[in-house]
């Protein structure tokens, strides 16, 4: 049997990084029919869109996707690829487990924790109005007739909805989660002490659905206070779960912890489909120079198979992964700070994983 799943390249280095991890994932000898599907800069000059329709078609039909980065321009151009994915695809769990490995450069030992990231809503949800169109005119003066506060007449508006459906539904993911992966502890992290109809909401619902629960040990967290938990005691924390905002920039603190992003993998879920994506970016100025770390989008393989049930295999290939980042050898520069000469390429540490595996 094959599976036939949507490889989506992306841009940057997303093209390297995807073919590295291709070649692992076909040498656990697990079969895939690959379907291409581009996106981002190259498919915006291909297509004259970032996000063609064919790319949402193949993952509805596949069920499956593994993606490379895309670059997102800051400021201006096309909006996220990635959230637009999300939302076109209704992936509202954004999964990223944090896990050290021996060998990599991190001030942390022994931390395995997942961060869970409701995805659609909050203040990513893209309901937003420029300054001074008559949009911002009209919310500002009914801000003000409704005395809830003067905001600046040359003021930008984004809106942060957080909903009891998705609440719910995002928070009731993580409890699942830890039941089936044997976990211990949910830890919600919300700012209901200042916002307390959005984030309020947000906690309110997280203390609901623990009730349903009670073989797992639930807590709640500032978001603040969170952040400095984490940097301090990060072992005390097992699955978090987080809005939107929060959940994308402690998903990265969390990625720190461990080493970077570069062992930081990632997936984007809803009930029926699955997208696997490195969590961090394009990096576009290193685009062709076979230099940069592809075990993030690796690792994200590693979820993937065992999305698809091929437990043994991710098992191979997060092991070899494991030993080839512990010998120190054949590795990327981000691993070798001090010996940056002695680094090697992707490519490279592809072909390493993929002898690592064949030795075991």
């Amino acid at each position: 049997m094959a599976y036939n799943i949507t490889l989506i390249p992306g841009d940057g280095v997303g093209p390297e990084i995807t073919e590295a991890t291709k070649r692992v994932l076909e040498a656990t000898g697990v079969k895939f029919n690959w379907e291409l599907g581009e996106v981002g800069s190259y498919a915006m000059e291909k297509y004259g869109t970032p996000l063609p329709a064919s790319v949402i078609e193949s993952v509805k039909k596949n069920k499956v996707a593994i993606k490379g980065p895309v670059t997102t321009p800051v400021g201006s151009g096309f909006r996220s690829v990635n959230v637009a994915l999300r939302k076109e695809l209704e992936l509202y769990v954004c999964l990223r487990p944090c896990k050290t490995y021996k060998g990599v450069p991190s001030r942390f030992d022994n931390i395995d924790l997942v961060m869970v990231r409701e995805n659609l809503e909050d203040l990513y949800a893209g309901i937003e109005y420029e300054k001074g169109t008559p949009e911002v005119a009209n919310l500002i003066k009914f801000i003000a007739d409704s005395k809830k506060g003067a905001i600046r007449p040359d003021s930008g508006i984004s809106i942060k909805p957080i909903s009891e459906f998705r609440s719910k539904r995002i928070v009731k993911f993580a409890f699942d989660y830890a039941r089936l992966n044997h976990r211990k502890k949910v830890t919600a992290v919300h700012k209901a002490n200042i916002m307390k109809f959005s984030d309020g909401l947000f906690l309110s619902c997280a203390r609901e659905v623990a009730k349903g629960y009670t073989d797992i040990e639930f807590e709640d967290r500032i978001v603040d206070n969170m952040s400095m938990q984490l940097v301090q005691k990060p072992q005390q924390f097992d699955v978090i779960v987080a809005p939107n905002l929060y959940g994308d920039i402690l998903s990265d603190l969390c990625a720190g912890l461990v080493g970077g992003l570069g062992v930081a993998p990632g997936a984007n879920l809803s009930e029926d489909l699955a997208i696997f994506e490195a969590t961090h970016g394009s990096a576009p100025k290193y685009t062709g120079m076979n230099k940069v770390n592809p075990m993030a989008m690796m690792l994200s393989g590693v979820m993937m198979l065992r999305h698809l049930g091929e437990k043994d295999a991710a098992q191979r290939v997060e092991k070899a992964i494991a030993g080839v980042i512990a010998e120190g050898i054949d590795v990327t520069y981000d691993f070798k700070p001090l010996s940056p000469e002695k680094a090697v390429g992707t490519s490279q540490v592809a072909d390493a994983v993929i002898k690592k595996m064949h030795r075991a």
